[in-house]
């Protein structure tokens, strides 16, 4: 791609996604991913009601009068995007591909903990880490990420997602909330997805398309597998066909839903062809509600 051309898109999904952060999302993301800590403000004088716990002895025997330490909330926060570039994310049969899909989610994330005032880095990853952005702040640093996602070209088409989160377990020391974008066509990362959900506020979002659970009667169709780097010939005219591949996935789909509960990691589901708004709010929301 051009670098005008580049540009261009990195602005067109600057203008969308951070009109969306600013006027939708912001407020419901503080809800969901507060600091954790509380840092020391100031002291004042004792007030009715005040917690007896955060007097400060030295304050109130220099005065004769109690003193109150006031705490505010440590608001800072470390958003880690682990975005998947393998090959089965370029694919999409309704209005968009998966990778474009995880580039405007991705975005939108960004933009919201910035407003924030948060800190924002990236893992690209496939069969293994191709880059890590190391967490920063400020809008030039957003629309780099953004860059990289428009235009980011992976060494491999195959999927680790293991290795993906054993890398964030091990590159960010303290713990952060991680937002892990994949189609989650993989397996063997229960083990990792636990570990790396126990250190930090792991969330996991989904991005699939229709086709990957159901397929139509097209006849005799070849299909190719990008990861595989192979073809095969699929006969979907038949009902035994087309059935056994939509149970296969309900099955494949039941097991990962099963591992995100069992981790404690949060989830969302967005399809190619629908809008991302709603089930994102509806994540922050059920996050802010539990806090």
């Amino acid at each position: 791609m051009e670098t005008s051309e580049i540009l261009k898109k990195v602005r067109q999904i600057e203008i969308k996604t951070r009109g969306l952060s600013n006027h939708i999302f912001s407020g419901q993301y503080h809800s969901a991913f507060k600091g954790r800590g509380m840092a020391f403000s100031e002291v004042r004088e004792y007030q009715y009601g005040d917690d007896i716990r955060n007097i400060d002895w030295n304050v109130t025997a220099r005065f004769s009068h109690p003193y109150v330490k006031i705490f505010d909330e440590e608001r800072e926060l470390t958003v880690a995007l682990l975005i998947d570039v393998s090959g089965s994310n370029e694919f999409g049969t309704r209005v968009r591909l998966k990778e474009d899909l995880m580039t405007e989610i991705a975005a939108v994330l960004a933009f919201s903990a910035i407003q924030n005032n948060d800190k924002v880095g990236v893992i690209f990853f496939s069969d293994k880490v191709e880059k890590f952005i190391p967490p920063k702040k400020g809008l030039s640093h957003i629309l780099r990420i953004i860059r990289e996602l428009i235009d980011f070209k992976p060494e491999s088409q195959k999927t680790d997602i293991s290795g993906a989160l054993r890398f964030l377990t091990n590159a960010l020391k303290k713990r952060c909330t991680a937002f892990l974008i994949s189609d989650f066509i993989d397996q063997g990362f229960e083990d990792a997805l636990r570990i790396a959900g126990r250190k930090h506020d792991l969330v996991a979002l989904q991005i699939y398309d229709q086709r990957d659970y159901q397929i139509p009667d097209m006849g005799l169709v070849k299909v190719f597998s990008k990861e595989e780097n192979r073809s095969i010939l699929v006969d979907t005219s038949s009902r035994t066909v087309r059935e056994h591949y939509a149970q296969q996935a309900r099955l494949r789909q039941q097991v990962l839903e099963q591992s995100f509960r069992k981790s404690g990691v949060d989830f969302a589901r967005i399809a190619t062809g629908d809008d991302y708004v709603k089930p994102l709010l509806g994540l922050f929301r059920a996050k802010g509600a539990r806090r």
